[in-house]
């Protein structure tokens, strides 16, 4: 595993979640949100935090995309098939949300695993093409 090529495509593919998470919960969902004042603050905070913390997620899921790399295809489509089953394993991890936060609408639980989803499938298509078969 090189790492010179790992790291790299780690932070490409964070910064490419990142965005994606900003269209999507802070542009797309903005008003559902804001439905719901009592579950969601509308308080400002460091966007780079946030960054930080998708950089950590695309870290582990680039090293295991790097090490089974052979077992997808070439390129984007390749990329986008680990990004689709990445989703489909966080999908119903949002459904914990509306069991624990008071207030937490039910079908946001479908509306975050569907974003999760789309989420993983833009890191997956950034490694698929950063990240060529050997």
């Amino acid at each position: 595993m090189k790492w010179n090529r790992i790291v790299p495509a780690a932070l490409v593919g964070g910064i490419a979640m990142w965005l994606a998470s900003y269209v999507l919960h802070g542009m797309v969902m903005a008003a559902t949100y804001a439905k719901y004042p009592e579950v969601f603050t509308q308080k400002s905070t460091n966007a780079f935090h946030f960054l930080a913390i998708e950089c950590l997620i695309a870290l582990p899921a680039t090293i295991l995309f790097a090490r089974t790399r052979s077992a997808w295809a070439p390129g984007i489509p390749g990329g986008l098939t680990f990004g689709f089953w990445v989703g489909a394993l966080s999908f119903f991890a949002q459904f914990f949300h509306p069991l624990v936060i008071e207030g937490f609408p039910y079908y946001l639980g479908w509306c975050w695993g569907g974003i999760n989803l789309i989420v993983s499938l833009v890191l997956g298509a950034v490694l698929g093409s950063i990240l060529r078969r050997a």
